[in-house]
């Protein structure tokens, strides 16, 4: 596995004050009496909408037009629940799974991706469905990785990448700052499938962020206009089909941790 190359990106040294504005896509479910922190994002390129699942309860749920909680499920390249916010789930060893809803046409209550995982009290996870759907075999791939949360520090912004493409090369992740300059930095670099980096700080800023394999200075996907502002943590996940030029084509999503 190749090392994972950190570098401070210093030029972003200017201050300045942000606003934002998140739209919930989806509806946390209240939980009582848990003890652990889980994100679900659906990452597998070409997957049916789909609901998320902790042995047999479910946790995930989409937002109908009344407001009440329905069962259409959480569409690919959806992310549960909403900017900076966990579900909350009993820690143990557990399976976390993804089902095709009830309500679908073909294959209700499915479970296309399942993966059993030891889940501690007290701990931030991101569990993944990723890897190309097998609409034959209709199952998913699927991974989970701790977050480990830095403390708080409203002088800074935290980040991390995360590789959730399951054929591409390992992966450099470039920052472009839009406010100093244009100088491109390397955030990490030799990001294989299912690997995260460690959070990082770096000064509150506007970036264009892409990808690239090593040592090439042909973007595979671009997401531009991203501000990292001082006192928020967030992941930087790359997703999609290396080889799609459609609506699974590589791509890059920004996500509040907190």
């Amino acid at each position: 596995m190749k090392k994972i190359y950190f570098i401070l990106i210093a030029f972003f040294g200017l201050t300045m004050m942000f606003s934002s504005c998140d739209k919930n896509a989806v509806q946390e479910l209240s939980t009582v009496g848990l003890d652990a922190q889980v994100k679900f994002f659906n990452f597998a390129p070409g997957s049916p909408s789909i609901n998320f699942f902790v042995d047999t309860t479910k946790i995930s749920g989409t937002l109908s037009s009344t407001g009440t909680v329905s069962a259409t499920g959480v569409a690919y390249g959806v992310v549960f629940p909403s900017a900076g916010k966990y579900a909350t789930i009993k820690a143990g060893i557990s399976p976390l799974n993804g089902k095709i809803p009830s309500t679908a046409t073909l294959d209700a209550n499915l479970t296309i991706s399942n993966l059993l995982a030891t889940i501690e009290t007290g701990k931030y996870y991101s569990f993944y469905t990723s890897g190309i759907y097998n609409s034959t075999a209709k199952t998913a791939e699927a991974f989970i990785i701790e977050d480990i949360i830095p403390a708080r520090d409203t002088s800074v912004a935290n980040v991390r990448f995360v590789n959730a493409i399951s054929n591409s090369n390992p992966l450099t992740f470039v920052l472009k700052s839009t406010t100093v300059g244009s100088t491109e930095v390397v955030g990490a670099a030799g990001v294989a499938y299912k690997m995260a980096t460690a959070f990082y700080s770096t000064p509150q800023t506007v970036v264009d962020i892409y990808i690239r394999n090593a040592g090439a200075t042909t973007n595979l996907a671009t997401l531009t206009s991203v501000s990292l502002v001082k006192g928020r943590v967030y992941t930087i996940t790359s997703r999609g089909d290396i080889t799609s030029t459609g609506t699974t084509k590589p791509a890059l999503d920004n996500t509040t941790n907190k």
